[in-house]
């Protein structure tokens, strides 16, 4: 599609100024493609508190929303938090859609996300 960006999507590990709080950044449109290496980047995350930064993702599909519940599902059975930040209107539409926006804490930016996890 020529509308949308060439960027590959990737993940990249942040640290966070609150011990036991790690950020992923992901980057580019989340489709089926890139739900193996989100998957590996979660489960190589292992602090308490997880915060998944969506700011730079103009859209996601299906995989994507199966990725993000099965990130929920294994955040929730090991007893960590995780919340989604920046979500643009497209993705945030996806989430209602598909009913999964109820599982996730979501907020604005990662400060807050940061504030909230605490």
């Amino acid at each position: 599609m020529r509308g949308m960006s060439s960027e590959s999507f990737r993940v990249v590990s942040q640290p966070s100024s609150s011990a036991g709080l790690q950020i992923l950044v992901l980057k580019g449109a989340f489709t089926s493609g890139a739900s193996a290496i989100f998957v590996d980047a979660v489960a190589a995350a292992d602090a308490p508190r997880l915060i998944l930064d969506l700011t730079d993702v103009p859209m996601v599909d299906s995989m994507a929303v199966g990725a993000l519940v099965r990130a929920f599902v294994s955040c929730h059975k090991t007893g960590r938090k995780l919340a989604l930040v920046g979500l643009n209107h497209r993705v945030h539409n996806v989430l209602h859609l598909t009913g999964i926006a109820p599982l996730f804490d979501t907020y604005a930016t990662v400060s807050e996300a940061e504030a909230g996890l605490a």
